[in-house]
């Protein structure tokens, strides 16, 4: 075997390496991968919905995503407080479970005022209609993606 011929056999076997890593990899790494596939589908969802031009989708689509990170992390927020409570509910006292009330409107109100702050600033960006065709669109979006989800939980 020439140094190509072995430089090619070192790369294929690399590759196979690699390959069987990510299908022994953590279930998490094949759940993100799964986001990032429904987020390519979302994005491409809305775009063509809103009939977003090349110059507004690159304008709009900064802020969208500045948008979704904070949102994900209010997420992120209130899923470690709802494990936390799944852990402990039977004991919890009634001032606990009065500050996770709170602590849940105070967190919807926050995602509320998020979303607020985006209006603004996709108006900056693109038509107010297009504003108003994003909102549209998301939902669409959700709705076929649980619909998906049903069909493949009755397969």
């Amino acid at each position: 075997m020439n140094n190509s011929g072995l430089k090619k056999g070192m790369l294929m076997l690399f590759t196979a390496i690699g390959f069987s890593m990510i299908s022994i990899a953590q279930p998490g790494a094949k759940m993100e991968q799964k986001k990032e596939k429904v987020e390519a589908m979302k994005i491409g969802f809305i775009t063509q919905q809103m009939n977003l031009t090349p110059e507004e989708a690159q304008k709009f689509w900064p802020v969208y995503n500045q948008m979704n990170n904070e949102i994900e992390n209010l997420h992120k927020e209130r899923q470690l407080s709802r494990e936390n409570v799944k852990d402990n509910f039977e004991t919890m006292t009634d001032p606990e479970f009065e500050k996770l009330i709170n602590d849940e409107i105070a967190s919807r109100q926050k995602e509320f005022d998020i979303q607020k702050k985006y209006v603004a600033q996709f108006k900056s960006v693109v038509p107010i209609k297009k504003v108003a065709q994003f909102y549209r669109a998301e939902e669409q979006f959700k709705r076929k993606l649980l619909e998906k989800i049903q069909e493949k939980k009755q397969e």
